[in-house]
């Protein structure tokens, strides 16, 4: 302490551990290495690109949309997925791909942060909503809901307006900004859940290649505060607001024991990530076989997709349908038959 305390007095402050030339600017929450600025930019970069090139995630002459939400992880990604795409010329043609939920004081709010990003970056932006796709808006939802699974809806309804407006869009892929945070805290929630299938495969850099348009996700091994960080030091224009409808999300317990592992020992992050990398389904386990809806074509492992099902029970007053196991199915010799909208406007 006493010595740390006359470093501190005396005014002495480390060379950067990379370039040793430049006073250190900050501490990587990754590594810990004391680092100037300029070189944690060039290690930020290097490593996402070097992620990207040993996965093989793109091919000159894709198209890619880079899921915008216009949060830090969005904006990050939109920013070095066009400066790397420049520096080391991938060829590809990049697109912002952004959902409007219809949560009013949040999601508009947010989109306007994604519209200034399209000028700044230079990137097309294409917004698709819930309102054209399913006819509700989150608003209008959660009014019937209420706040206890709300999430549980838009989860659902968000990744399919993805896949749509991907297929908007004609993409071959999609990126998304999941950092390493998001994939650790994933591996607990499926653990705690009990959920096989998808811990089989949560920390894939690449899913849904047996679906419409595969995904990747290029910040799998960056973590959220050097994302943080880079967004603040390189003055990026974000929305940093939390959305409104998910103060009391499971994933945000999840959320809380990654932070505490990491203030122990930083390393955990990835550590959580390696292991669920390194996990084994039983032979015996009985997983689900993929399949396609019959309703609207999306892909699905049930007769409806979970899209549909939420939505038949929007549709009927019965919010309540498709939530936990029970499913349609136990509805269906019930069901009158109706003419609603079925999931989405596409086909697939």
């Amino acid at each position: 302490m006493e010595s740390k305390a006359t470093a501190q007095s005396s005014g002495r402050v480390r060379n950067c551990s990379i370039c040793n030339q430049t006073k250190a600017a900050l501490k990587r929450p990754k590594t810990l290495e004391q680092i100037c600025r300029e070189c944690f930019y060039q290690v930020f970069e290097d490593e996402i690109h070097r992620v990207i090139v040993d996965n093989h995630l793109f091919k000159p002459g894709e198209r890619i949309a880079i899921g915008a939400s216009g949060g830090k992880d969005s904006t990050v990604l939109a920013y070095v997925m066009a400066e790397l795409n420049r520096r080391h010329n991938y060829g590809l043609d990049l697109f912002l791909l952004s959902v409007d939920e219809g949560i009013t004081g949040y999601r508009d709010d947010s989109l306007e942060t994604v519209k200034r990003n399209e000028i700044q970056y230079g990137l097309p932006l294409k917004v698709v909503s819930y309102k054209d796709l399913y006819g509700w808006t989150m608003d209008e939802i959660v009014k019937m809901i209420g706040l206890k699974n709300n999430c549980t809806f838009c989860g659902v309804f968000r990744r399919q307006a993805l896949d749509r407006g991907a297929a908007l869009l004609k993409v071959d892929k999609v990126v998304t900004g999941h950092n390493a945070d998001d994939i650790a805290e994933t591996v607990i929630l499926n653990i705690l859940r009990g959920d096989i299938a998808r811990l089989g495969r949560c920390t894939s850099i690449t899913t849904g290649e047996d679906g419409p348009i595969p995904r990747c996700k290029p910040f799998k091994y960056t973590y959220e505060k050097e994302i943080v960080m880079y967004a603040y030091f390189k003055k990026l224009d974000y929305f940093s607001t939390e959305c409104i409808y998910s103060p009391n999300a499971y994933r945000g317990f999840a959320r809380e024991f990654i932070k505490d592992l990491e203030r122990i020992r930083p390393r955990a992050i990835l550590d959580i990530i390696k292991s669920g990398e390194d996990f084994r389904i039983a032979t015996s386990t009985k997983m689900p076989e993929q399949g396609t809806c019959e309703r609207c074509g999306y892909i699905s492992s049930q007769k409806w997709c979970k899209a549909c099902v939420l939505l038949e029970g929007l549709n009927r007053g019965l919010p309540k349908l498709g939530i936990g196991r029970r499913g349609i199915d136990n509805e269906r010799n019930s069901r009158k038959s109706i003419d609603n909208k079925k999931c989405g406007s596409l086909d697939f």
